[in-house]
């Protein structure tokens, strides 16, 4: 009987555990696998490869990620939904644009310098439009 007394108080503490702010592993693991299905989804649904998915989001459960992309491939096949254009582009994409800027910078040179000049001989017909 004192060891069931005994035991009480420190039962309901450790039924505290949520409250002291400690995380229960099934609970974190249940979440990040649900994180990992709806990055999977959103993924299929922003019409991008699985491949890209994992590179945008290398947290994320690889495993829970595909889950959530096949999920939802499927269920965009069985009602027709279309995806949309994703606004981030692919990360092969940036690295790419990155490159062509790096070297052409000769081209782009020539193209200011004449702009600016088409610029300068714009405000100089304005100018003489307001003096008249």
């Amino acid at each position: 009987m004192k060891r069931l007394l005994l035991a009480l108080p420190l039962l309901a503490a450790l039924s505290a555990c949520e409250q002291l702010g400690i995380d229960d592993p099934a609970k974190v693991a249940a979440a990040k696998e649900a994180d990992g299905k709806a990055i999977g989804s959103a993924c299929r649904h922003a019409m991008r490869a699985i491949e890209d998915c994992y590179v945008l989001n290398p947290k994320a459960q690889k495993a829970a990620v595909y889950a959530g992309w096949r999920e939802m491939d499927e269920y965009m096949r069985e009602n027709k939904v279309e995806g949309v254009i994703p606004v981030v582009p692919r990360p092969g994409a940036v690295r790419q644009q990155a490159e062509e800027v790096e070297t052409k910078p000769a081209e782009k040179a020539p193209e200011r310098t004449a702009d600016k000049a088409a610029d300068k001989a714009t405000d100089k017909a304005a100018d003489k439009g307001k003096s008249h």
